[in-house]
């Protein structure tokens, strides 16, 4: 049965990556017949969306729609898409708040427009020319996403639902980032902070809505579709925090050869993650000095890397976080068989929470 689910994501999966093709090509003579200067532009965000990319979030939204009982067309799976596209915009704006080198293995977009403006020779700044263009194309990825939901080609009445959900998600997206990088302020790292921040940042926007959005472009009222929505959140909500703490212990424990990120990337870029907030609240004052220091060090060596990495492993923090994702998986999967799921989509979501936890990049 899990096979079957397999198969059948991998499937949704290729027509995302159609649907995006082809939306892509259409914005490229778009912005073509505006100017030669914007190519550049159109390869770096072909490169971004369609060279990487698990399509995690139209999946579930997939998985959303068909745990009603209904099967989504060619419009709702351009739907689907769409959030892709939100993705891009989180990402691309992350990298450069974070200040990142590089992204699936290839330049981020904002040290691909430095390197750009660097090759060009051309006037002024090439890290200021990186950052702006990287704050537009992130901004055009969210116009773009908007567009591609709007022109879909469902119904009146299943967008005009979608779009509430819709909403709400970007809100808390950019509600969560905001908590991110005030967090990096904070005085002391906080686990119910960082917690609040893995839930609104990465966790309901990648699983939780896009269950939602799935639910609510196969049933445009509401009122019928409340109990399946709560029973999806009970699913999307803890598998959500699981998956941004998988994210944030590959961001320190992951193989770059897999990951596409340097190692330890996570400690140079001074993240305060539940990682890093559960090793404070373990370590000893010496070993707090230690890892304090050595938090967003860019010219951290990969011994100093491994020295920090096993510091945090001694205190417990990793397992306590492991068990911590063992739970919030396990609370998922409950949820997952709840009589009010279409038997079929049943198996896609836990096929889905098995894949985005066990994952290693």
């Amino acid at each position: 049965m899990v096979n079957d689910a397999r198969g059948t994501l991998l499937e949704i999966r290729e027509q995302v990556q159609g649907e995006l093709t082809t939306y892509l090509a259409l914005q490229r003579e778009y912005l073509g017949a505006i100017g030669s200067e914007l190519i550049p532009v159109c390869d770096a965000l072909e490169s971004f969306l369609l060279e990487g990319g698990k399509r995690l979030r139209p999946l579930f939204a997939y998985a959303g729609f068909c745990a009603t009982g209904a099967k989504p067309t060619s419009a709702d799976i351009r739907a689907f898409t769409s959030l892709e596209l939100l993705q891009a915009c989180a990402l691309i704006h992350d990298d450069l708040m974070d200040r990142s080198d590089t992204r699936r293995g290839k330049p981020a977009i904002h040290r691909h427009f430095e390197n750009l403006h660097q090759s060009e020779a051309m006037a002024g700044l090439a890290d200021q020319f990186g950052e702006s263009a990287a704050v537009l194309l992130g901004d055009l990825a969210l116009v773009w996403s908007d567009h591609l939901l709007h022109t879909s080609g469902v119904a009146s009445d299943a967008l005009l639902s979608a779009l509430s959900v819709h909403d709400e998600m970007r809100i808390e997206l950019m509600a969560g980032q905001y908590l991110d990088v005030r967090e990096a302020g904070e005085k002391s790292p906080s686990v119910d902070r960082s917690l609040r921040i893995a839930r609104y940042k990465s966790g309901k926007y990648t699983i939780e809505r896009p269950l939602h959005l799935g639910v609510a472009l196969a049933i445009a009222d509401t009122a019928k579709s409340k109990d399946l929505i709560n029973i999806l959140s009970a699913y999307g909500l803890p598998l959500g925090e699981a998956f941004q703490l998988r994210d944030d212990m590959l961001g320190i424990f992951g193989d770059p050869s897999v990951t596409g990120k340097p190692a330890g990337d996570d400690l140079r870029e001074g993240k305060r993650t539940v990682l890093m907030a559960m090793t404070f609240e373990r370590a000893d004052p010496a070993t707090k000095a230690t890892i304090s220091a050595a938090l967003g060090r860019e010219d951290l060596t990969s011994d100093q890397i491994d020295e920090v990495r096993a510091l945090i492993t001694a205190t417990g923090a990793v397992k306590d976080v492991e068990d911590l994702i063992d739970g919030l998986l396990s609370n998922a999967l409950t949820a997952a068989n709840s009589d009010e799921i279409a038997p079929s989509a049943r198996e896609l979501l836990v096929e889905l929470a098995t894949s985005a936890i066990r994952r290693s990049h």
